[in-house]
């Protein structure tokens, strides 16, 4: 038998047990942080990618884009009407086609002061099928333009698809991002190494409490799905008594602000306002949290 050796591995960051790490608090002494990733996404008509609540269907698939796009037009704007209601802030991941599509939209959340992540020009393409300077290109330019039309440059980025090539934390870093939120594998932030030598924060992502893979991929009802929040965040504060945690929440306008879907998720999240009305967690962006963590850890 010839002799084994290691795995390939991504080269970024070195094997960390959870259970073995220093001990910090976010801030006003608070051990679990919580954040809304809310995702503003637009899809080509006609042509590309893009979930699917029924059959694909040749092109132009109506059924499908019609679906995607009543988030922009109606469940977002739902969305937002139960953020403003609790008083809560969201991390928004914007594509920039929306400028041209909806800036209403996109106005909307930045008017809240919530935070803008980059999340690539539209949801119909993969990002990691581009060479490093096409990737290059759509990273400076989304960063251009949301510095142009919402007035400050995002500092975190989330691919379309999460599609990643072997260059992106490098390339990230070198566009002037400080964090990703491609990558799912801890509770804790951890940090990327980079060819430039410049760190990249990954802030954690959930790819389970997130209403495409649970709602669309496994058929979950939105109850079940508002319970499952609800379950997640019970565990994590229990947990974040030994140790600070990060609890992402992903949301796509067209699937949660179906009107059904938005009354279950509401119980959900009043439960979490509660928490944070009694200082127990502090609820927040992915933005600040890359900031509190890059000051508690000087690279």
């Amino acid at each position: 038998m010839s002799e084994l050796s290691p795995l390939p591995d991504s080269g970024r960051f070195d094997y960390s047990p959870i259970t073995q790490r220093p001990d910090y608090r976010w801030p006003n002494g608070a051990k679990l942080a919580v954040y809304i990733g809310f995702n503003l996404e637009h899809f080509a008509f006609g042509e590309g990618l893009g979930a699917c609540i029924g059959p694909v269907s040749p092109q132009p698939d109506v059924l499908n884009y019609s679906w995607r796009e009543y988030g922009n037009r109606v469940g977002a704007w739902r969305c937002l009407e139960l953020f403003d209601e609790l008083a809560l802030p969201t991390g928004a991941l914007i594509n920039t086609a929306l400028y041209d599509h909806c800036p209403e939209l996109v106005a909307a959340f930045a008017a809240r002061g919530d935070e803008l992540i980059g999340h690539g020009h539209s949801n119909t393409m993969r990002q990691g099928e581009l060479d490093e300077t096409g990737e290059a290109a759509l990273l400076a330019a989304c960063h251009a333009r949301m510095a142009e039309r919402s007035g400050a440059a995002p500092t975190g980025w989330l691919s379309p698809w999460i599609s990643e090539s072997r260059a992106t934390p490098d390339l990230l870093t070198e566009t002037g991002y400080n964090y990703t939120l491609n990558w799912c594998h801890d509770d804790q932030p951890v940090a990327m190494t980079t060819r430039s030598g410049k760190r990249l924060w990954a802030i954690p992502y959930p790819q389970e409490v997130n209403d495409i893979p649970m709602i669309v991929a496994r058929q979950m009802d939105g109850k079940d799905f508002a319970q499952l929040i609800v379950d997640n965040f019970e565990e994590m504060l229990l947990q974040a008594h030994h140790q600070p945690l990060v609890m992402g929440i992903a949301l796509h306008p067209y699937i949660i602000g179906q009107p059904y879907r938005l009354r279950h998720l509401r119980r959900a999240l009043q439960r979490i306002a509660a928490a944070r009305d009694a200082g127990e967690i502090w609820l927040t962006t992915p933005g600040a949290i890359c900031r509190h963590v890059d000051e508690l850890f000087p690279a």
